[in-house]
Formats: structure tokens, sequence, C-alpha cells
């Protein structure tokens, strides 16, 4: 990476814009960065950081201090710009850091937010390419090409010597932070924390299962009971080695005892039971005896009730007898009651039917009303040739509506038809004149399209012209702003060359050599050569002024061909605009369009008129036939009309004579009909009640002579003893009863068991149920031990496969656990096995520091003037952990000592070697970057002249790798011994920077 300018505005202590040319300060290899205190040198190498990573190096960052400069001028905004090479890029960065400025109306400031650009130089085109303006793509870039972080490269870069003499004087933990930065050690301690994160996790994972594996135990001991008593290992813990062995053996022991107590228990339950099955053969003999006793008792008390009953019984038999007699005269009683019933109806409805006769029927027989209907009837047939006229009439009527309905309607059709046909040919005319404008609407528009496209191309050559009359001013601007930079840089390079000329012995001197002859006199003896004077100037001063001219030449061609064309352009646009303005041309542009809008709106109508005459032609010819047609179909009408009429006068005069009083044939009908039903309903009344009255009296006769028959003086007593279905069942079912009570009571007098089972003493259940209750309460008492030993090892025996499942299944997370714990006690420390217990990050860093301590002794050996060399040591300091001890050798005693044991001096240029050695270690760290320039900040001023001038052939060295070092110091004899110096000047309106070259 090399750094080629810095451009700083308005950035700390510089109020104004200064640039520093760190490609004629790196010519030299060395120069110095000098300036009194207070005067920004520091704020030299912020303005590089900040330009590179945002922001400026950590301390003074974490410090809070501003980077806007409060010398500089409201209106003018912070701005660093770095131009370097880096990665085999040409790169400009340019930022502005977020900072406030006064609003541009009112009163007060705003802040503006901060900003960015990432540039990066063509060599084919010679030109700036913009790539980003994204804080973070320009910060990745950056981060990738250089390869360092901002810590790194201001460690590396940045050289800052009281840093690093702290660094030699730190203890391990100091150095360990230092170096984490440096080198990036976060992955390490990464992979520490999570075998750490691992060791928690499987630790967690196996105390689970032993929390597991301890409920488990836990539980077995609840559900043992005493056979469980007694858990051997009270003072386990889960994670402690042989829990899972202790709590298997003692399951074991649990589940033999409940073993052997589930087997008492089932003898136990076995001898209850013998005992319950006895008591309640017992209580079944008491119960047998109790119910032969009472079945004895009751036989007697049904036998005792019997005897009480006997005259019922015998009331109920006679009763019987009687009865039955009846039944031999009910059929005759029976047919007696249904004549009298038929009889007494046929005389209601015989009366009923003289009522509605005539006078004149009123006392005729049944052969003189039969008569007279059919007399009727013959009266009613000839009433059906009326019936059809009549409906004859009726058709006639409906059709003389039909054809007046019809007519009204051929009238309104003909009316509206005139009416319509009268307009015809103004509403013919109209369509026509409709599809006329439509076609020159349509002519108009094409006229107007051919002169909208010149009027749109005369306006777009307007804007053309316009704006490129803007562009030509500002191109002439630029060409004279170029002529000036060119007619500037020209004259620069011939006062360069001038003054060259002028001082050309002095350079010529400096090639000459002792015994050599001399280009220009031939001597081989230079006595006085010619030495530079100030301000000398050398031909590379004389090649970088004339290049500069030839660019700035080349860029005032550039201007002058684009404002050439820029030229040729306006005059084209020129030409085709003509001398109208923007306005006019915009305005005759858009009345032509509006103008082409409405007649193209207009023409769009022509297929919509001639469809509308077309369907105006149609509905003409419908009318036109419709009219033709009802003409024709009124003529039909009259003549239909006047044949009905005819025909309907013929009909009405045979209906007169049909009707005669009645309204109607059917009215006429309805009424004969009516007389002919009531002349049969009385003719067969008649008969009716005199078939009647004579069956009557033959059922007296019939009933008579039965009862005579059957016992009885009158038909009213055999009616009296009658009983019916119903009763007759009841007194046959009592009288039954009483014989069957009799026979079972009987039968059951005849049972020698019950008779036995009465002349015992009396059944004691009372006794019998005491003695059950108890058995079964043993029973019961000894089952539900019994199911509870046996629940008991039926839960040990799942509770003991559970815990042997949970601990094959712990198994192998023990052994992870233990592998585990074995690696993060390893990489942290704290395991036996680590000897020096030193953390994997601490071996890391050791490692880097062994790398930092052999670069390191190659540059202090050559300043100490080889007495000292820095060695790594991991030995243990105080106690604590080690890996990161820093140590000197001394070639003078031969002994190793501590770095803090070093002088003032000794410390500066042990901790410069070692600010170079990690400079060359982080280097080849961060991707092997060359680093073709580097800043050393301070400490100079503690070093003796020879250790100074050693010191100083240490960093001309480092030209050899192509490298560039700037040293910041405030020593006065550097001044005399470094030539090219970048000095720094404080003042009142800001400091400023001038080159000593």
């Amino acid at each position: 990476m090399r750094l080629h300018s810095l451009r700083i505005t308005a950035f700390g202590p510089f109020g104004a814009t200064q640039g520093v040319d760190f490609d004629a300060l790196a010519a030299a290899g060395l120069f110095l960065l000098h300036g009194p205190t207070g005067a920004g040198k520091t704020s030299v190498l912020d303005a590089v950081c900040f330009a590179l990573y945002g922001s400026v190096p950590g301390a003074r960052e974490g410090r809070g201090l501003t980077l806007r400069s409060d010398h500089a001028d409201p209106g003018v905004r912070t701005e660093v710009v770095l131009d370097l090479t880096v990665g085999g890029r040409r790169l400009e960065i340019t930022r502005q850091p977020a900072q406030q400025r006064p609003k541009k109306r009112g009163d007060g400031f705003t802040t503006e937010k901060a900003q960015s650009w990432l540039r990066e130089y063509d060599g084919t085109t010679r030109q700036w390419r913009a790539l980003s303006r994204s804080h973070q793509e320009i910060g990745e870039e950056v981060l990738q090409l250089v390869g360092m972080s901002r810590e790194q490269f201001c460690q590396v870069v940045l050289l800052p010597q009281g840093e690093f003499a702290r660094f030699l004087r730190a203890d391990a933990e100091a150095r360990g932070r230092l170096l984490g930065k440096l080198f990036d050690t976060r992955r390490f301690a990464a992979v520490e924390e999570r075998l750490a994160e691992l060791r928690r996790t499987a630790e967690q994972q196996v105390k689970a299962g032993d929390d597991k594996l301890l409920s488990l135990a836990d539980r077995m001991a609840e559900a043992g009971g005493p056979a469980a008593a007694g858990w051997p290992a009270p003072d386990q813990r889960p994670g402690d080695p042989g829990l899972a062995g202790a709590v298997l053996g003692w399951a074991a022991v649990a589940r033999s005892g409940a073993r052997e107590r589930r087997d008492v228990a089932a003898l136990a339950a076995a001898a209850t039971e013998s005992r319950q099955a006895a008591a309640r053969r017992a209580l079944e003999e008491q119960r047998e005896l109790a119910r032969l006793q009472e079945r004895y008792a009751e036989t007697r008390r049904r036998a005792d009730a019997l005897d009480e009953r006997r005259e019922e019984f015998d009331r109920l038999c006679a009763r019987q007898d009687l009865a039955r007699a009846a039944d031999r005269v009910a059929p005759a009683l029976g047919l007696r009651a249904t004549a009298e019933a038929a009889h007494l109806a046929a005389d209601r409805a015989h009366r009923a039917a003289r009522s509605n006769l005539p006078p004149a029927l009123a006392d005729a027989g049944a052969e003189q009303l039969a008569e007279q209907e059919r007399r009727m009837r013959q009266e009613l047939g000839g009433l059906d040739s009326a019936r059809r006229a009549e409906r004859r009439g009726a058709e006639i009527v409906a059709e003389r509506a039909d054809l007046d309905r019809q007519a009204r309607a051929d009238d309104d059709l003909l009316q509206e038809a005139e009416e319509w046909l009268a307009g015809w040919d103004a509403g013919r005319r109209r369509h026509q004149e409709r599809i006329e404008a439509a076609q020159e609407a349509a002519t108009r528009a094409s006229h107007l399209e051919s002169q909208l496209e010149p009027a749109r191309a005369r306006l777009d050559a307007a804007r053309r012209r316009d704006e490129l009359e803007h562009q030509v001013t500002e191109g002439e601007d630029r060409l004279r702003a170029a002529r000036d930079t060119a007619a500037d840089a020209r004259q620069q390079w011939h006062d360069l060359r001038e003054r060259r000329l002028s001082g050309i012995a002095a350079e010529l001197a400096a090639g000459l050599r002792d015994g050599e002859p001399c280009k220009v006199c031939g001597a081989t003896g230079h006595p006085a050569p010619a030495r530079p004077g100030t301000g000398h100037v050398d031909r590379a001063a004389e090649a970088r002024a004339e290049a500069e001219y030839g660019r700035a030449d080349e860029v005032r061609g550039r201007a002058d061909s684009a404002l050439s064309r820029l030229r040729e352009a306006h005059a084209a646009a020129r030409a085709e605009a003509g001398g109208a303005t923007v306005a006019e041309l915009a305005e005759l542009a858009r009345q032509l369009r509006d103008e082409h809008a409405r007649a193209h709106g207009r023409a769009a109508d022509t297929h919509a008129a001639r469809e509308a005459l077309d369907r105006a032609e149609r509905e003409h010819a419908r009318r036109v036939d419709a009219q033709q047609q009802a003409e024709r179909r009124s003529a039909a009408r009259t003549s239909r009309r006047e044949a009905l009429d005819g025909e309907l006068a013929v009909l009405e005069e045979e209906l007169r004579r049909v009707r005669g009083e009645a309204g109607s044939v059917a009215e006429q009908a309805h009424l004969l009909e009516r007389r002919v039903g009531i002349l049969a309903h009385a003719a067969e009344a008649v008969r009716a009640y005199e078939s009647t009255a004579e069956q009557l009296k033959a059922a007296d006769d019939r009933l008579a002579d039965a009862a005579f028959r059957a016992g009885f003086a009158t038909p009213q007593e055999a009616a009296d003893a009658l009983l019916d279905d119903v009763r007759q069942r009841e007194l046959q079912h009592r009288i039954d009863g009483w014989q069957a009570e009799r026979a079972a009571v009987a039968e059951r007098l005849r049972e020698t068991d019950a008779a036995h089972a009465a002349a015992r003493p009396a059944a004691d259940l009372d006794r019998a149920l005491d003695a059950v209750a108890a058995a079964d309460r043993q029973q019961r008492a000894a089952a539900s031990a019994y199911d509870a030993a046996r629940e008991r090892c039926a839960a040990l025996a799942r509770l003991s496969r559970q815990a042997e499942e949970e601990t094959r299944g712990l198994g192998p997370l023990r052994e992870e656990y233990e592998r585990v714990a074995r690696l993060a006690g390893l990489t942290a420390g704290t395991s036996a096995d680590n000897e020096r217990k030193m953390r994997l990050e601490s071996y890391v860093l050791a490692a880097r520091l062994e790398q930092v301590a052999a670069a390191a002794t190659a540059r202090l050996h050559r300043m100490s003037q080889g007495r000292y060399t820095l060695v790594h040591s991991d030995a243990k300091a105080g106690g604590r952990r080690s890996g990161l001890g820093l140590h000197v050798v001394d070639a003078w005693t031969g002994r190793e000592r501590d770095t803090a044991t070093l002088s003032g001096g000794e410390t500066f240029f042990a901790s410069l070697a070692l600010a170079l050695g990690l400079a060359d270690v982080v280097t080849e760290e961060a991707g092997g970057v060359g680093l073709d320039t580097l800043f050393i900040d301070e400490g100079f001023g503690s070093l003796d002249e020879q250790t100074l001038d050693e010191v100083i052939d240490v960093l001309d060295s480092l030209r050899e790798r192509d490298r560039s070092v700037g040293i910041v110091s405030h020593v006065g004899d550097l001044r005399q011994r470094i030539g090219t110096r970048l000095e720094v000047l404080k003042g009142r309106e800001g400091s400023t920077v001038r080159h000593h070259l």
C-alpha cells in the first residue's frame, strides 16, 4: 500500500484546505513530520486513518474529540481526500463526517449526514471512475484490499511508540489484549467458549438424566412402600459418578421385597375367601328355613280366608245358573229390539218425506208417487238440445269479444305506423347528415396528424437548442479554465527548466567520481565541485512539471473538442427549431393536438352512424308491412262478425221457448232434478214404513214363545236376568278363582318340608347377616392388601425398566460429557494435562509473539550493536498463567532479564524494533499486502547521538524493501539529519503544512 497524496479541509486544527504530497516525501525514503506542539502533526495521521476507515485511531476517538476544525468557515464542509495505491489499484477515497452547517432559511444550524465517495483511476482512459457512495461498501472494499482492521492499521502503519513501550513493560493480560486485537484471535476464543458451552450443555444433559433417575428412585420409594424403604445413597447428587448403579441396585432389592409381601398377601386373601364362603352358605340355610316357615304360615291364613267366603261362592253359582237360562231367550230379545229400532227409523223417514211433497200428493201411496217420478224424468231428458244451444251462444259471444279486441289492437297499430311513417323522410336525412359529418371529421383528422408530427419535432429541437445553449456556455467556461490551467502549467514547467539550467553545474557535479573524467572539461580531478543551491531543481522535478503540463494540455484539448461538438449540435437544433420560443411551439403543438383529438373523436362516429341508418331502414320496412297486414285483417273481421250475429239470433229464440220462467236451461234442469229426487225418496220411505211394521209384529210373537219355554213368566223377566259377556266372564272368573285358591291351599297343606320347618325354631337371619358382613370385610381387606402388593410389584418393575432405559440412554451422554469436559479444561488451561495452564487463545498469541520477537530481534540486534535479543517466555509469573512473557537477552552479561529493566533509550529502540517486527508479522498475517509507507510517532528524544544514528540507519534500510518511513518527532537534531520534511505550522487562522524537499 502506497500513499500518493492527502487533501484536508476544515479537519482538526486545519481551517483551510491543506495538501500533503506523499509521493514527493516518499522519494527520499525517509522523511520527517515535525512542528510545534498542538500544530496538528498527529492530525495528519488521523486524517489518513479517517479516510481509510471512517474514524480516527481508537484512543483519540474514545476521548470524544470532534473532527471539524474550529477555525473553518461555517459554510465550508469538513472533508478528507486520500489518493493511494493498494492491491495494484489506484483509488481515491473522499469522506465527509457528520457536521453542522448554517440553515439556508432562517437562523440556527442543521446537521448533515456523513458522506463517502470511492473512485478508481482507469489507466486506459486516464479518467477517474466512480465505484460507490455507500459507507458499508467502501469500508468492506478497503478492509479487503488493505487486509487489516483499523486497530491493526494503527499499530502497523501508524507506529505509536508510547504504546509499544507500555507493551514491553505490560503484564501477560495486557499483552494478550493488544495481540488479540492485532491478530484477531477471536476464533480461538470462540473455540474455548464453544467447548465451554458444549461442556455446560453436556453437563446439563447428564444432570437432567440423573435428575430423572433420582425422580424415578423417589417414585419407586413412594410406589414400593415398606418394601422400598431405606434409600442407600441419600448424599448422591445429579452428576455424581456411580449414581446410576446405586439406583439400579437399590431398585432390585426393593422389587424382591415387594414380591415377598405380595405372596404373603395372596395366602391371606385365600384364607379370607374360604371363611367368606362358609358364612354365605350358613346365611342361605337360614334364608331357606325362614322361607319355608313363612310359606306354611301363609297357607294356613289362606285356608281360613276360604272358609269365611263360602256363602259368597254359593250366591255366585246361583246367579250364573239364572243367567245361563236367560241366554236361551237372548236371540228372540235381539230380533225384537232390532225390528223395533228399524220401525222407528222408518217412521221418522216417512214423516220427513211426506213433509216435502205438494199438498196434492200428501196422502198418495207408493205407486202413485213412482208414476209421478217417471213423468218428470221424461221432461228432464228433453233439455239436452237446449243445453247445446246455450253453450253455442256463449261461444259466439266470446268470439265477438275477441274480434273486438283484435280490431282495437289493429287500430292502435295503424295509428302508430302512420305517425312514425310521417317523420321517416326527416329522420333519414338526419342519419345521412351524421354520416357525412363523421366522414369530413376523418379527413380533417388526417390533415391535422400530418401537421402535428413536424410541430412536435420543432418543439423537441427548441428544447435541445436551449439546453445546448446552456451547455455551450458551460463548455466555454471549462475551456477557459483548462486554457488557464495549461498556461500556468506551461509557465511552471518553463520556470523549473530555467532554474534547472541555472544550477546544471551542481547536477553535473553530482555525477562526478574521483579518478573519472568530467563530461564537460575531461579533467579527472575535481577540487571544488559545484553544490546545489537553495531551491535547486533536478531532472525529476522538471519531468514532473512537463508531465503535469502535458496532462493539462490534454484536458484543454478534450474541452476544446467537446465545445466544438456542442456548438455543432446547438447550430443544428437552432436551424431545425427556427426563431420561435419553446413556449410558442408548445402552444402550437397543444392546439394541433387538441383539434386533432376532437376531429378524431367525431370521425370515430362513422360506423355507429351507418349502423343507425341501417336500423332505421329496417324499422321503416317492418312498419309498412305491419300496416298492410292490419288492413287485411280488418276486412276479414267484418265478414265474420255478420255471420255470427245471424246464428246468435236463431239460438236465442229457441232458448226463450225452452227455459220458460227459469233464467237459464241449467236452472230449469236443476229444478226438475230436485222434484224427481223428492218423489223418489218419498216413494221409498212409504214402502220401508209398511215393511218394518210387519217385521215388528212377528218379532213380538217369537219372544213370548221363547220366554215361556225358558221358564220365565214374562219376556221382561228374561230380559232382567240376562247378563252381557263381560259380566258373565267376570262372574265366571270369580268362581274359578275361589276354586283355584281352594285347590292350591290343599296342595300346599300336603307339603311335608314346610310342615317340618314350621315345627323347628324360628330362623335367625340377623345373626347370619352379621357373620357374612364380617367375612366380607375381612375378604375385602385381604384382597385390597393383595392388590396393593401386586400393584407395587408392577410399579417397581415398570419404574425399574424406565431407570434401566434412562441409564442406557445416559451412558453415551456421560461419555460425551467427559470427553468435552477434558477438551474444555485443556483449552481453558484448567486441566491437569495442561502443565502451563495456558488458554488456547494465549497459546496461539504466544506463537505469534515468538514470531514478533524473532522479527524484532533482527533490527534490535543492529540498533544495539549486537547487544540485545528479544525472546518469548512461557514461564509463569507471580502465580498467574503463563504464555505471553517477553524478555531481553543481554549479550554483554549473557543473562536473560525482563524488558521492564531497560533504560529509556533502550526501551525506545526496543519498542521501535518490536513495532517494526510486529508490522512485518501482522502484514504477513493479513495476507502479505505490501506496506510501502510507515509512520513512527515520537520517542527519539531519549536516544544519544550514536544510538540515534543507528536507529536512523535501520529506518533508512527499510528503503531496501521499497518502503518510505515518516518520523513524527519534536527532536531538532532530526531536522539536520533528515532533509525531506513536512512541517506543520500553527496560527490564529488554523494550521498549515509546508513541504521541504
